[in-house]
Protein backbone atom coordinates (compact mmCIF):
# COMPACT_ATOMS: atom_id res chain seq x y z
CA UNK A 1 0.00 0.00 0.00
CA UNK A 2 3.20 2.33 0.46
CA UNK A 3 4.33 2.01 -2.78
CA UNK A 4 1.08 2.37 -4.45
CA UNK A 5 0.86 5.86 -2.54
CA UNK A 6 4.06 6.50 -3.42
CA UNK A 7 3.40 6.07 -7.44
CA UNK A 8 0.50 7.87 -7.01
CA UNK A 9 1.64 11.17 -5.41
CA UNK A 10 4.81 10.96 -7.77
CA UNK A 11 2.73 10.72 -10.66
CA UNK A 12 0.82 13.37 -9.55
CA UNK A 13 3.77 16.00 -8.73
CA UNK A 14 5.69 14.79 -12.38
CA UNK A 15 2.56 15.67 -13.84
CA UNK A 16 2.30 18.82 -12.39
CA UNK A 17 5.45 19.56 -12.94
CA UNK A 18 5.22 18.36 -16.57
CA UNK A 19 2.33 20.86 -17.17
CA UNK A 20 3.98 23.80 -16.20
CA UNK A 21 6.88 23.23 -18.44
CA UNK A 22 4.61 22.71 -21.63
CA UNK A 23 2.54 26.11 -20.76
CA UNK A 24 5.64 27.62 -20.58
CA UNK A 25 7.11 26.40 -24.23
CA UNK A 26 3.76 26.81 -25.44
CA UNK A 27 3.39 22.78 -26.34
CA UNK A 28 -0.44 22.77 -26.56
CA UNK A 29 -3.24 21.00 -27.75
CA UNK A 30 -5.37 23.61 -30.06
CA UNK A 31 -9.19 23.50 -30.91
CA UNK A 32 -9.84 22.01 -34.42
CA UNK A 33 -12.53 20.51 -36.61
CA UNK A 34 -11.75 17.01 -35.11
CA UNK A 35 -10.93 18.63 -31.60
CA UNK A 36 -13.37 17.28 -28.32
CA UNK A 37 -12.27 20.51 -26.48
CA UNK A 38 -12.50 24.17 -26.78
CA UNK A 39 -9.47 25.76 -25.62
CA UNK A 40 -6.38 24.86 -25.53
CA UNK A 41 -4.67 22.58 -23.19
CA UNK A 42 -1.14 21.35 -22.44
CA UNK A 43 -0.50 18.31 -24.39
CA UNK A 44 2.30 15.31 -22.77
CA UNK A 45 1.25 14.29 -19.59
CA UNK A 46 1.62 10.67 -19.97
CA UNK A 47 5.59 11.02 -19.58
CA UNK A 48 4.16 11.13 -15.58
CA UNK A 49 3.23 7.88 -16.16
CA UNK A 50 5.82 6.31 -18.11
CA UNK A 51 8.46 7.68 -15.89
CA UNK A 52 6.73 6.82 -12.94
CA UNK A 53 5.81 3.23 -13.82
CA UNK A 54 9.13 1.81 -15.60
CA UNK A 55 10.92 3.25 -12.82
CA UNK A 56 8.67 0.41 -10.57
CA UNK A 57 9.43 -2.29 -12.87
CA UNK A 58 13.43 -1.23 -12.61
CA UNK A 59 13.18 -1.22 -8.95
CA UNK A 60 10.85 -4.83 -8.85
CA UNK A 61 13.59 -6.38 -10.95
CA UNK A 62 16.50 -5.50 -8.79
CA UNK A 63 14.79 -7.33 -6.09
CA UNK A 64 13.62 -10.26 -8.44
CA UNK A 65 10.29 -9.58 -7.93
CA UNK A 66 9.43 -9.85 -11.60
CA UNK A 67 10.85 -11.88 -14.67
CA UNK A 68 13.54 -10.36 -15.94
CA UNK A 69 11.76 -10.96 -19.30
CA UNK A 70 8.81 -9.27 -18.22
CA UNK A 71 11.07 -6.01 -16.96
CA UNK A 72 12.88 -5.80 -20.37
CA UNK A 73 10.02 -5.97 -22.51
CA UNK A 74 8.21 -3.64 -20.16
CA UNK A 75 11.03 -0.67 -20.42
CA UNK A 76 12.39 -1.57 -23.72
CA UNK A 77 9.20 -1.59 -25.49
CA UNK A 78 7.44 1.43 -23.12
CA UNK A 79 10.40 3.66 -23.71
CA UNK A 80 10.20 3.10 -27.64
CA UNK A 81 6.72 3.84 -27.85
CA UNK A 82 6.88 6.23 -25.30
CA UNK A 83 9.26 8.40 -27.57
CA UNK A 84 7.74 7.84 -30.59
CA UNK A 85 4.61 9.12 -28.63
CA UNK A 86 6.34 12.54 -27.26
CA UNK A 87 8.04 13.02 -30.81
CA UNK A 88 4.39 12.61 -32.26
CA UNK A 89 2.81 14.96 -29.82
CA UNK A 90 5.42 17.46 -30.56
CA UNK A 91 5.59 17.23 -34.08
CA UNK A 92 2.99 15.27 -35.49
CA UNK A 93 4.53 12.38 -37.38
CA UNK A 94 2.84 10.44 -40.34
CA UNK A 95 1.27 7.53 -39.25
CA UNK A 96 3.14 5.21 -40.03
CA UNK A 97 6.84 5.47 -38.87
CA UNK A 98 4.41 5.47 -35.26
CA UNK A 99 3.22 1.83 -36.67
CA UNK A 100 6.53 0.64 -37.33
CA UNK A 101 7.64 1.50 -33.74
CA UNK A 102 4.55 0.05 -32.53
CA UNK A 103 5.33 -2.92 -34.77
CA UNK A 104 9.16 -2.89 -33.44
CA UNK A 105 7.96 -2.92 -29.65
CA UNK A 106 5.49 -5.71 -29.91
CA UNK A 107 8.04 -8.00 -31.79
CA UNK A 108 10.73 -7.12 -28.90
CA UNK A 109 8.05 -8.08 -26.66
CA UNK A 110 7.26 -11.48 -28.25
CA UNK A 111 10.76 -12.38 -28.18
CA UNK A 112 11.42 -11.43 -24.69
CA UNK A 113 8.31 -13.83 -24.05
CA UNK A 114 9.35 -16.41 -26.16
CA UNK A 115 12.84 -16.71 -24.45
CA UNK A 116 10.60 -18.48 -21.28
CA UNK A 117 9.69 -21.82 -23.59
CA UNK A 118 5.85 -20.79 -23.14
CA UNK A 119 3.70 -23.92 -21.63
CA UNK A 120 0.79 -23.19 -23.54
CA UNK A 121 2.92 -24.10 -26.92
CA UNK A 122 4.18 -27.79 -25.43
CA UNK A 123 1.37 -29.64 -27.54
CA UNK A 124 1.39 -27.43 -30.63
CA UNK A 125 2.80 -27.96 -34.30
CA UNK A 126 5.18 -25.71 -36.00
CA UNK A 127 2.27 -24.00 -37.50
CA UNK A 128 0.04 -24.02 -34.55
CA UNK A 129 2.50 -21.72 -32.77
CA UNK A 130 2.83 -19.64 -35.84
CA UNK A 131 -0.43 -18.74 -35.84
CA UNK A 132 -0.56 -18.42 -32.40
CA UNK A 133 2.37 -15.94 -32.50
CA UNK A 134 0.50 -14.27 -35.31
CA UNK A 135 -2.53 -13.35 -33.90
CA UNK A 136 -0.46 -12.06 -30.15
CA UNK A 137 1.65 -9.36 -32.30
CA UNK A 138 -1.38 -8.12 -33.81
CA UNK A 139 -3.75 -7.85 -30.50
CA UNK A 140 -0.80 -6.07 -29.28
CA UNK A 141 -0.11 -3.44 -32.18
CA UNK A 142 -3.58 -3.13 -32.04
CA UNK A 143 -4.18 -2.22 -28.26
CA UNK A 144 -1.22 0.13 -28.50
CA UNK A 145 -3.04 1.80 -30.98
CA UNK A 146 -6.22 1.57 -30.02
CA UNK A 147 -5.41 3.21 -26.79
CA UNK A 148 -4.39 6.55 -28.56
CA UNK A 149 -7.36 6.28 -30.65
CA UNK A 150 -9.96 5.97 -27.12
CA UNK A 151 -8.14 8.96 -25.39
CA UNK A 152 -10.63 11.92 -26.70
CA UNK A 153 -12.42 13.01 -24.19
CA UNK A 154 -11.62 14.07 -20.86
CA UNK A 155 -10.39 11.29 -17.85
CA UNK A 156 -11.66 8.27 -20.35
CA UNK A 157 -8.10 6.79 -20.86
CA UNK A 158 -6.67 7.32 -17.70
CA UNK A 159 -9.87 6.24 -15.82
CA UNK A 160 -9.69 2.90 -17.91
CA UNK A 161 -6.15 2.47 -17.44
CA UNK A 162 -6.86 2.71 -13.71
CA UNK A 163 -9.98 0.38 -13.72
CA UNK A 164 -8.03 -2.24 -15.83
CA UNK A 165 -5.12 -2.56 -13.90
CA UNK A 166 -6.71 -2.33 -10.24
CA UNK A 167 -9.40 -5.25 -11.68
CA UNK A 168 -6.40 -7.31 -13.49
CA UNK A 169 -4.36 -7.29 -10.78
CA UNK A 170 -6.93 -8.92 -9.07
CA UNK A 171 -7.45 -11.22 -11.27
CA UNK A 172 -3.57 -12.34 -11.51
CA UNK A 173 -3.88 -12.22 -7.67
CA UNK A 174 -6.67 -14.74 -7.22
CA UNK A 175 -4.91 -16.64 -10.46
CA UNK A 176 -1.28 -17.19 -8.33
CA UNK A 177 0.62 -14.01 -9.59
CA UNK A 178 0.99 -12.22 -6.79
CA UNK A 179 4.40 -10.24 -8.91
CA UNK A 180 2.30 -9.65 -11.67
CA UNK A 181 -0.48 -8.97 -9.93
CA UNK A 182 1.29 -5.97 -7.66
CA UNK A 183 3.23 -4.69 -11.03
CA UNK A 184 -0.15 -4.23 -12.43
CA UNK A 185 -1.21 -2.40 -9.31
CA UNK A 186 1.64 0.24 -9.46
CA UNK A 187 0.61 0.88 -13.35
CA UNK A 188 -2.98 1.98 -11.44
CA UNK A 189 -1.05 4.13 -8.83
CA UNK A 190 0.66 5.88 -11.87
CA UNK A 191 -2.18 6.73 -14.02
CA UNK A 192 -4.50 7.75 -10.85
CA UNK A 193 -1.70 10.20 -10.49
CA UNK A 194 -2.17 11.50 -13.13
CA UNK A 195 -5.47 11.65 -13.75
CA UNK A 196 -6.30 13.89 -11.29
CA UNK A 197 -5.20 16.24 -13.69
CA UNK A 198 -6.67 15.21 -16.32
CA UNK A 199 -10.37 14.37 -14.81
CA UNK A 200 -12.83 16.78 -16.45
CA UNK A 201 -12.18 20.18 -17.46
CA UNK A 202 -8.96 18.42 -18.15
CA UNK A 203 -5.51 21.02 -17.15
CA UNK A 204 -3.23 18.91 -19.36
CA UNK A 205 -3.24 15.84 -21.67
CA UNK A 206 -2.17 12.05 -21.89
CA UNK A 207 -1.13 12.77 -25.60
CA UNK A 208 0.29 9.68 -27.51
CA UNK A 209 3.26 9.16 -25.20
CA UNK A 210 1.14 7.69 -22.67
CA UNK A 211 -1.76 6.76 -24.43
CA UNK A 212 0.53 4.61 -26.56
CA UNK A 213 2.35 3.36 -23.66
CA UNK A 214 -0.44 2.22 -21.35
CA UNK A 215 -2.02 -0.05 -24.36
CA UNK A 216 1.43 -1.80 -24.77
CA UNK A 217 2.15 -2.25 -20.57
CA UNK A 218 -1.28 -3.84 -20.60
CA UNK A 219 -1.08 -6.16 -23.54
CA UNK A 220 2.05 -7.10 -22.37
CA UNK A 221 1.24 -7.73 -19.24
CA UNK A 222 -1.65 -9.60 -20.39
CA UNK A 223 0.16 -12.14 -22.47
CA UNK A 224 2.97 -12.56 -19.77
CA UNK A 225 0.75 -13.66 -17.55
CA UNK A 226 -1.80 -15.80 -19.63
CA UNK A 227 1.94 -17.58 -20.45
CA UNK A 228 2.06 -18.47 -16.55
CA UNK A 229 -1.78 -18.85 -16.47
CA UNK A 230 -3.32 -19.59 -19.99
CA UNK A 231 -6.84 -18.93 -18.40
CA UNK A 232 -5.91 -15.46 -17.92
CA UNK A 233 -5.87 -14.21 -21.67
CA UNK A 234 -9.87 -14.38 -21.61
CA UNK A 235 -10.22 -12.38 -18.32
CA UNK A 236 -8.10 -9.74 -19.81
CA UNK A 237 -10.06 -9.45 -23.15
CA UNK A 238 -13.24 -8.80 -20.83
CA UNK A 239 -11.27 -6.24 -18.98
CA UNK A 240 -10.62 -4.53 -21.97
CA UNK A 241 -13.77 -5.26 -23.86
CA UNK A 242 -14.88 -1.17 -23.71
CA UNK A 243 -12.05 0.15 -25.63
CA UNK A 244 -11.90 -2.85 -27.60
CA UNK A 245 -15.15 -3.39 -28.51
CA UNK A 246 -15.52 0.77 -29.51
CA UNK A 247 -12.30 1.85 -31.47
CA UNK A 248 -12.88 -2.34 -33.38
CA UNK A 249 -16.39 -1.32 -34.40
CA UNK A 250 -15.18 2.36 -35.46
CA UNK A 251 -12.79 1.11 -37.66
CA UNK A 252 -14.77 -1.72 -39.30
CA UNK A 253 -17.46 1.08 -40.42
CA UNK A 254 -14.61 3.69 -41.42
CA UNK A 255 -13.23 1.04 -43.64
CA UNK A 256 -16.12 -0.44 -45.20
CA UNK A 257 -17.46 2.82 -45.67
CA UNK A 258 -14.29 3.58 -47.49
CA UNK A 259 -13.50 6.64 -45.05
CA UNK A 260 -9.93 8.08 -44.70
CA UNK A 261 -9.78 5.37 -41.18
CA UNK A 262 -5.99 6.16 -40.93
CA UNK A 263 -6.69 9.71 -40.71
CA UNK A 264 -7.71 11.53 -37.32
CA UNK A 265 -11.72 11.51 -36.73
CA UNK A 266 -13.74 12.12 -34.12
CA UNK A 267 -16.61 9.84 -35.07
CA UNK A 268 -15.70 6.96 -32.02
CA UNK A 269 -18.84 6.43 -30.08
CA UNK A 270 -17.65 7.75 -27.07
CA UNK A 271 -17.38 10.96 -28.81
CA UNK A 272 -20.96 10.87 -30.34
CA UNK A 273 -22.05 10.21 -27.16
CA UNK A 274 -20.06 13.27 -25.32
CA UNK A 275 -21.82 15.41 -28.16
CA UNK A 276 -25.03 13.74 -27.24
CA UNK A 277 -25.20 14.35 -23.63
CA UNK A 278 -22.71 17.26 -23.84
CA UNK A 279 -20.50 15.96 -21.11
CA UNK A 280 -17.22 14.18 -20.96
CA UNK A 281 -17.73 13.25 -17.09
CA UNK A 282 -20.81 11.87 -18.11
CA UNK A 283 -19.43 9.59 -20.66
CA UNK A 284 -16.06 8.93 -18.47
CA UNK A 285 -18.47 7.35 -15.81
CA UNK A 286 -20.92 5.51 -17.81
CA UNK A 287 -17.55 3.79 -19.53
CA UNK A 288 -16.55 3.32 -15.44
CA UNK A 289 -19.50 1.69 -14.62
CA UNK A 290 -19.89 -0.45 -17.19
CA UNK A 291 -16.21 -1.92 -16.41
CA UNK A 292 -17.20 -2.17 -12.38
CA UNK A 293 -20.54 -3.43 -12.93
CA UNK A 294 -20.40 -5.51 -15.77
CA UNK A 295 -17.03 -6.41 -17.18
CA UNK A 296 -14.90 -7.02 -13.69
CA UNK A 297 -17.82 -8.99 -12.43
CA UNK A 298 -17.58 -11.76 -16.14
CA UNK A 299 -14.02 -11.64 -16.01
CA UNK A 300 -13.78 -12.82 -12.05
CA UNK A 301 -16.56 -15.83 -13.69
CA UNK A 302 -13.97 -16.21 -16.63
CA UNK A 303 -10.78 -16.59 -14.08
CA UNK A 304 -12.92 -19.02 -11.88
CA UNK A 305 -14.60 -21.47 -14.56
CA UNK A 306 -12.18 -21.76 -17.21
CA UNK A 307 -13.92 -23.81 -19.20
CA UNK A 308 -16.62 -20.99 -19.65
CA UNK A 309 -14.49 -17.76 -20.49
CA UNK A 310 -14.99 -17.72 -23.79
CA UNK A 311 -18.84 -17.78 -23.43
CA UNK A 312 -18.03 -15.52 -21.05
CA UNK A 313 -16.03 -13.06 -23.54
CA UNK A 314 -19.22 -13.03 -25.86
CA UNK A 315 -21.76 -12.25 -22.94
CA UNK A 316 -19.58 -9.10 -22.31
CA UNK A 317 -18.97 -8.29 -25.44
CA UNK A 318 -22.13 -8.48 -27.33
CA UNK A 319 -24.10 -5.81 -25.75
CA UNK A 320 -21.07 -3.29 -26.03
CA UNK A 321 -21.62 -4.20 -29.70
CA UNK A 322 -24.94 -2.53 -29.67
CA UNK A 323 -24.15 0.36 -27.49
CA UNK A 324 -21.70 1.42 -29.89
CA UNK A 325 -24.00 0.54 -33.02
CA UNK A 326 -26.55 2.86 -31.16
CA UNK A 327 -24.27 5.66 -30.75
CA UNK A 328 -23.39 5.44 -34.54
CA UNK A 329 -19.93 4.64 -34.05
CA UNK A 330 -17.73 5.04 -37.26
CA UNK A 331 -20.33 8.12 -38.43
CA UNK A 332 -18.62 11.05 -38.87
CA UNK A 333 -20.59 14.46 -37.47
CA UNK A 334 -20.57 18.14 -39.06
CA UNK A 335 -17.81 19.39 -37.70
CA UNK A 336 -19.60 22.64 -36.28
CA UNK A 337 -21.15 20.03 -34.06
CA UNK A 338 -19.05 20.93 -31.18
CA UNK A 339 -18.70 18.75 -27.86
CA UNK A 340 -19.57 20.63 -24.43
CA UNK A 341 -16.95 20.85 -22.42
CA UNK A 342 -17.52 20.25 -18.35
Amino acid sequence: MRLFILLFVASALITAGVRMVLVRHGVMDLPNSRSSHAVPVPRGGGVAIVVVFLSAVVWMLLRHGIPGQLAWSLVGGGLAISIAGFLDDRFRLPPWPRLAVHSLAAAWALWCLGSMQPSQFANSDSLGRWVIRTAEFAGLVWLTNLFNFMDGIDGLAGMEAVCVSIFGGIVLFRGGLPSYSQLSWLLAAASLGFLLWNWPPARIFMGDVGSGFLGFTLGTLALFSSNSNPGLIWPWVILLAAFFVDATVTLLRRMFSRARWYEAHRSHAYQNAARAWASHTKVTLAVAAINIGWLFPLAWAASRFPQAAPTLAAVAVVPLVHITLQFEAGRERPSSDVVLQD
